[in-house]
C-alpha cells in the first residue's frame, strides 16, 4: 500500500457557529486505502467530512490535498481539485432519471462526460439497466450506488462517505459494502464514516476512532478490531 498521503487535517478545529466539534484532530489518508471513521453519536465523525469537503471552514489548522491547502476552499472549487462527497441523505435528485443525475454528476467537467458516464454504466450493471429510471423508484440500497456513482463522474483521487449502510437491511448494507470496494478498487481512496463499526473496519485498511471531537484510537484495520478497549467502549462486546 502506498503510504503517500492524498488527504490530510492536521490540528483542526471547526464546528458550526460558535459551536465547536472538532478539537486539534488530525488523520489522513493515503493514495488507494480505505479509512473508516467510527466513534458515538456527536463524535464530530460528519463534521469532518464537512471540513475536508469545504462545507465548513477549519477554524485552526490545515486541510490539504497532496500536499496543497484546500481549508476553507468551496466545495465547487474542491471537486474540481479531485474530492467526491456522498453525504448521508439526499444524495440523489429523485425527480431526475439515473442518466440524469450521473450528468448531474459532471457539470463542472470539461470534457469526456460521455466516456467517463458509460465507464460507470459497464462498473455498475443495475444503473445500466434503469438509466432512464427515476431515482425516487430505486431501493435505498441502489439510491446509496447511484451517489456513488454520480460522486465519480468526477474522477476523484478520493471521495468521502458519510455512513453508507444507514437505514439499509443487512444484507442490503452487504451489498453497498461491496460496491465501495468496487469503488476503492477504480484506484479511489476512501475517507468513510460508518455506524456499523464492525462492517466498515472490515472493509477498510486503517481506521480512526472518534471521540468528542478528537482521535481517541487510530489503529489498522484489524488491530482496532482486535482491541479489547475499543471493543468494549464503541464496538458492543
Amino acid at each position: 500500500m502506498s503510504e503517500n498521503r492524498v488527504l490530510e487535517l492536521a490540528d483542526v478545529d471547526s464546528g458550526y457557529g460558535d459551536v465547536q466539534v472538532l478539537t486539534d484532530l488530525s488523520l489522513h489518508v493515503n493514495e488507494n486505502e480505505i479509512v473508516c471513521l467510527i466513534g458515538p453519536n456527536g463524535a464530530g465523525k460528519s463534521t469532518v467530512l464537512k471540513t475536508a469537503f469545504g462545507l465548513l471552514s477549519p477554524w485552526t489548522g490545515s486541510v490539504t490535498y497532496h500536499g496543497d491547502q484546500i481549508g476553507g476552499m468551496a466545495p465547487e472549487d474542491i471537486v474540481r481539485e479531485g474530492i467526491g462527497y456522498v453525504p448521508q441523505t439526499d444524495n440523489v435528485f429523485g425527480s431526475l432519471t439515473i442518466d440524469e443525475n450521473l450528468r448531474m454528476g459532471g457539470v463542472a467537467r470539461e470534457s469526456g462526460l460521455d466516456r467517463v458516464i458509460g465507464d460507470l454504466y459497464d462498473q455498475f450493471a443495475l444503473l445500466d439497466e434503469r438509466r432512464k429510471s427515476k431515482a425516487r423508484t430505486l431501493s435505498g440500497g441502489q439510491r446509496q450506488v447511484l451517489a456513488f456513482a454520480r460522486a465519480l463522474v468526477m474522477e476523484p483521487d478520493v471521495l468521502l462517505i458519510d455512513e453508507p449502510s444507514a437505514g439499509l437491511a443487512p444484507n442490503t448494507a452487504d451489498e453497498v459494502f461491496e460496491h465501495v470496494q468496487a469503488v476503492n478498487d477504480l484506484d479511489t481512496a476512501i475517507l468513510m464514516v460508518e455506524q456499523n463499526a464492525k462492517k466498515g473496519l472490515g472493509i477498510s485498511d486503517r481506521g480512526y476512532v472518534l471521540d468528542q471531537g478528537t482521535v481517541r484510537f487510530e489503529d489498522a484495520a484489524d488491530g482496532l478490531l482486535d482491541n479489547e478497549e475499543v471493543s468494549k467502549l464503541y464496538l458492543g462486546a
